[in-house]
């Protein structure tokens, strides 16, 4: 049950960041913009960790496979994405193609096994669901 509240609230607070980051690249332009979002949540991380257990940070090299430490990357081509499509089709369109996308992108890592999550069966009923959701997602755009 702690997993699903906590899942709302980064859905809320994803929406919010998106509406949040793309005002300020209005401001100071879309790198300054992803730069401060990745700098600021930095601090958060580093002051989160000196309240915390702290774990060491050498701990990083055992990281394995390596390319599994590119979330940070990955989290600057979100921020750039998220700002880009909040900005040209506003909010709610934007964060349902995002979560739809999330959703089908999700199913298919599961099917396929792939970055060491274990591999699921193919279900007609979820992929009817992605199917609904993508169809919400059109439903939502016409006008």
């Amino acid at each position: 049950m702690m997993g699903f509240f906590i899942a709302i609230i980064s859905g809320v607070l994803m929406s919010i960041q998106g509406i949040f980051n793309t005002k300020v690249t209005k401001t100071a332009g879309m790198w300054v913009s992803n730069g401060w979002v990745q700098l600021t949540a930095f601090l958060v991380c580093i002051a989160a960790w000196f309240m915390t257990g702290r774990q060491p940070l050498s701990q990083l090299v055992r990281v394995q496979p390596k390319y599994m430490l590119l979330g940070g990357v990955i989290g600057a081509g979100i921020t750039w994405t998220v700002i880009k499509s909040v900005g040209t089709l506003g909010p709610a369109k934007a964060v349902m193609l995002i979560v739809v996308a999330q959703l089908i992108t999700s199913y298919l890592i599961e099917v396929i096994g792939i970055f060491g999550v274990e591999k699921t069966p193919f279900c007609w009923r979820k992929a009817i669901g992605l199917f609904v959701a993508l169809l919400g997602v059109v439903l939502f755009q016409w006008e």
